[in-house]
């Protein structure tokens, strides 16, 4: 079976561990191009030795390159902004956006989460760093009690947030935000992001939060630890820090100005403790907050390169 071509865009360490990714793990997919703006960068440089086709003209040079038209998936790792540009352009080709960046123009996805609802999105987004490691916990929660109130801290080495994520601060909570509400399930959310200075850098740790009525503590904690290993399938360095804790909430503790339930409504505190390792195909190790971004990206472009609507 022939394998799907796919055009990346953003050459720099997002885009190069993608395009890494897909050379080295994916049997369903082939890099036909890797697309940038600066010629000089190191993303272009790797793709001309490892033999993919480049080009430094942006999406317009990747419109005119030879081969264009055999090229199905599009994956953008570039910024929220670009991306409306890049979308675009390229909407009347009839290509299949992946999009790594915050702007959301198309639905939510998280692999582990419901990636098999959105196969036929002519452009699915990728939600966050933070949204990819935490939704599927608050998932997890919700699919056993309601989540009055879902809150995400995200904690990532200041080294690997490049100029991109920097610029992107804003649509990262925003965006994080919403896919707590509407992918993980939470009556009301909220994404909290750390750019952590220490050196030597610290692998991401990430903290998810879920104020939850009575429920059946064991029946949560093996949602949470099944969630675990489904995201694990494709991120082999995401695992839970510690077990999941469970807290009373005091009833004289404020929480009306996070969770929307009646006064004296009995209310637990679930707090999950998460790190993620990267696999350092391009990027150190201590930047799993990439990795998992490019890892599911992989997993996204897969299933929908081998969806029967594809092949077809």
């Amino acid at each position: 079976m022939s394998r799907t071509k796919v055009a990346i865009i953003g050459s720099g360490n997002i885009g190069t561990d993608l395009m890494i990714k897909v050379l080295r793990l994916s049997p369903h997919l082939d890099v036909a191009a890797m697309v940038g703006i600066d010629p000089a960068s190191d993303g272009l440089a790797r793709a001309g030795r490892l033999g993919v086709p480049t080009t430094s003209d942006g999406v317009r040079g990747l419109v005119e390159m030879p081969g264009f038209d055999e090229v199905q998936i599009v994956l953008d790792a570039t910024s929220a902004a670009a991306h409306v540009a890049n979308d675009a352009a390229l909407r009347p080709y009839g290509k299949r956006l992946i999009d790594l960046t915050p702007a959301a123009l198309g639905p939510y996805v998280v692999p582990s989460v419901n990636l098999d609802a959105h196969l036929d999105a002519p452009n699915v987004n990728m939600v966050t760093c933070g949204g990819q490691a935490t939704i599927p916990i608050v998932a997890a929660v919700a699919a056993v009690t309601p989540v009055h109130y879902g809150e995400i801290v995200a904690s990532i080495a200041s080294r690997s947030a490049g100029p991109g994520t920097r610029a992107n601060i804003d649509e990262f909570t925003e965006t994080t935000r919403l896919a707590i509400e509407r992918v993980g399930g939470a009556a009301r959310g909220k994404a909290i992001i750390v750019l952590n200075p220490a050196e030597p850098p610290m692998i991401m740790r990430d903290t998810v939060l879920c104020l939850v009525g009575e429920a059946d503590q064991r029946a949560v904690a093996d949602s949470v630890r099944a969630a675990v290993e489904a995201v694990r399938a494709y991120v082999p360095g995401y695992r839970l820090k510690q077990e999941v804790q469970f807290t009373p909430v005091a009833p004289d503790e404020p929480t009306h100005t996070l969770a929307a339930v009646p006064d004296g409504t009995p209310l637990w505190r679930v707090t999950v403790f998460l790190e993620v390792e990267g696999a350092a195909h391009y990027l150190p190790a201590y930047a799993g907050n990439l990795d998992i971004m490019t890892s599911a990206a992989l997993r996204v472009a897969e299933r929908i390169a081998t969806s029967t609507e594809v092949l077809a």
